[in-house]
């Protein structure tokens, strides 16, 4: 049935909050443990801000580690200095057309263009480290004005979703708060419910408003209709209010053409809408044992610097009277006692303490991949190229690859497809040829990681070539099974060079004709150069004595 009112709407949101609930006390424990500041664990509207939250890490490598991962997949996936993507048609026949590699080029120029522009990447490093810590992450993508497209990631905790039948997250429930001034400022006065205009002609406008964002399908919309609101996806913004008078008014509806929320998930069980597992579930056993081993490993060395002390009752009155300064005398009277001393001989083993708080340390960096984005930093070589890096962490890329490819398909995908769009819809893309009008577009990824696992593909090129070039050189037939055009096509997609760089199968059918042409007439050239040699040669030589020269010349009537 179709969610049309605010009541449908707040009954869908509180069966999707209470699914949720049971994951709010681990994601807090999660936020404690590795991200102290990220999170809202109070229905999503905690008004409370700057109140502490790292109190329970004494010990950052959970943090810092944390923070490397989102590093690593910023640098390794979408790198702001390099391409890490690139468009390609359903037909790989398509692309060898050269109009057709240099519009698809020119579109990836402008997209990557559009991207530094935006706030884009700076969304996507916050996205990267919740979804390492929370295996949830989500961020919104809008069509903006003046750069194209504006995304705005969402913390965990804040937001509710839902998915298809195809286990895709297609649906998303956001609880915030805004001022009232915010609020009038975003939606207008008029939009606004009785109690909120009241506040604001008091001049209340600090006041807070509970506020619930609503994207999912539209179930009834209207294919004829321009309107926002009958798009594919509906969106409707209104007030969150205890009373039931003043909740049932939209503060706006509106639609998108595309699901404009990417809620990448790191690894999900089944049919589960939360991400089951992920690098910050993992090490939470060893970041709270580290915890733990910090604060008594400090409490050890406290009770060794300053431990608790005995002394005999008669220096009750005189203790005032001693020093614990370092070189200092006091004076006492009995001394059978032993005077001030410590109250029992401890002697904690430090080094043993310090042992297993690095084995917690090396455990959690490890999980969180620490090791392999910091390969190049930890390396004690100063030269190290690509292929050394995939052969001594291929088994590390190969459990990122799961990874990858789901960030590929529930991130990366979505935002170049909604991106494509927009600037479709603006008319900011050229005009397509004529021969792909009909064709579907793919994305090929040439980011740090994907070209890490790809180079399985390009060894076996490097690998074949040599072996055709080694048997050619005693079988010379050998060397026309392999198709070097094509060799050179391959190993070029795979590393992500420009389209521009290579030729394509016409300019070298072109040029091998041009060469071919070329090679003709210096062949010409060279027997009519070696035929006029001859002749000068001829003339030059005696005609009266008897040689074969001569029997040819009388035969021919020459003399």
């Amino acid at each position: 049935m179709p969610l049309r009112d605010v009541d449908s709407y707040n009954k869908r949101l509180t069966m999707l909050t209470t699914e949720k609930s049971s994951l709010m006390e681990y994601w807090r424990d999660l936020a404690d443990t590795h991200l102290a500041h990220r999170g809202k664990f109070l229905n999503g509207t905690s008004s409370k801000k700057g109140h502490k939250r790292n109190t329970k890490q004494p010990n950052n490598t959970s943090r810092l580690a944390a923070r490397t991962l989102a590093s690593g997949m910023m640098a390794g996936i979408t790198s702001p200095a390099r391409p890490w993507f690139r468009l390609a048609t359903s037909d790989p026949i398509l692309t060898e057309i050269e109009e057709v590699r240099l519009w698809l080029n020119d579109c990836e120029v402008i997209m990557r263009e559009v991207f530094s522009s935006s706030n884009l990447y700076n969304s996507l490093h916050m996205l990267y480290s919740e979804l390492g810590v929370f295996g949830t992450a989500s961020m919104g993508v809008y069509e903006d004005f003046e750069n194209v497209i504006w995304c705005k990631p969402y913390t965990i905790g804040s937001y509710s979703l839902a998915t298809n039948g195809r286990n895709e997250v297609d649906t998303q429930y956001r609880e915030y708060q805004y001022t009232v001034a915010q609020t009038v400022d975003e939606f207008g006065l008029d939009n606004c419910s009785t109690r909120i205009k009241e506040m604001w002609k008091k001049g209340n406008t600090e006041a807070l408003i509970n506020i619930v964002h609503i994207i999912e399908p539209n179930t009834d919309r209207d294919n004829i209709s321009p309107l926002a609101k009958h798009k594919r996806f509906r969106s409707v913004y209104y007030e969150k209010s205890t009373s039931r008078q003043e909740s049932k008014q939209f503060l706006r509806e509106s639609g998108f053409d595309e699901f404009p929320i990417l809620a990448p998930r790191w690894d999900v069980s089944g049919e589960d809408v939360y991400a089951s597992d992920c690098p910050g579930m993992t090490a939470i056993g060893d970041a709270k044992s580290l915890q733990l081993a910090e604060r008594r490993g400090a409490q050890a060395v406290d009770k060794v610097v300053t431990p608790p002390m005995q002394a005999p009752s008669s220096l009750r009155n005189k203790l005032s009277q001693s020093s614990l300064v370092s070189g200092a005398i006091t004076f006492v009277e009995d001394t059978s006692a032993g005077g001030v001393k410590s109250m029992y001989d401890f002697r904690p083993d430090i080094n043993a303490m310090e042992a297993r708080i690095d084995k917690y340390e090396n455990r959690i960096q490890r999980t969180f991949y620490e090791d392999l984005f910091l390969m190049l930093a930890n390396s004690d070589r100063r030269q190290i190229t690509a292929r050394e890096i995939s052969e001594r962490h291929e088994e590390k890329l190969l459990m990122l690859g799961p990874v990858l490819e789901r960030l590929h398909n529930e991130l990366l995908d979505p935002l170049i497809d909604i991106t494509f769009a927009i600037l479709q819809r603006k008319g900011i893309l050229p005009v397509p040829p004529e021969v792909i009008r009909d064709t579907n577009l793919k994305v090929e990824y040439v980011s740090v990681l994907a070209q890490a696992q790809r180079m399985v593909a390009v060894t076996a090129i490097e690998r074949t070539a040599a072996f055709a070039g080694e048997l050619s050189a005693i079988w010379p037939e050998a060397r026309h099974k392999f198709n070097a055009q094509q060799a050179v096509d391959e190993f070029s997609s795979a590393m992500g060079v420009s389209p521009r760089i290579i030729n394509s199968d016409d300019d070298v059918e072109e040029i091998e004709a041009v060469e071919a042409q070329a090679a003709m007439e210096a062949q010409q050239a060279e027997q009519m150069a070696q035929t006029v040699d001859v002749a000068s040669q001829a003339s030059q030589m005696p005609t009266d004595q008897e040689t074969v020269l001569t029997d040819v010349m009388k035969a021919a009537g020459l003399q």
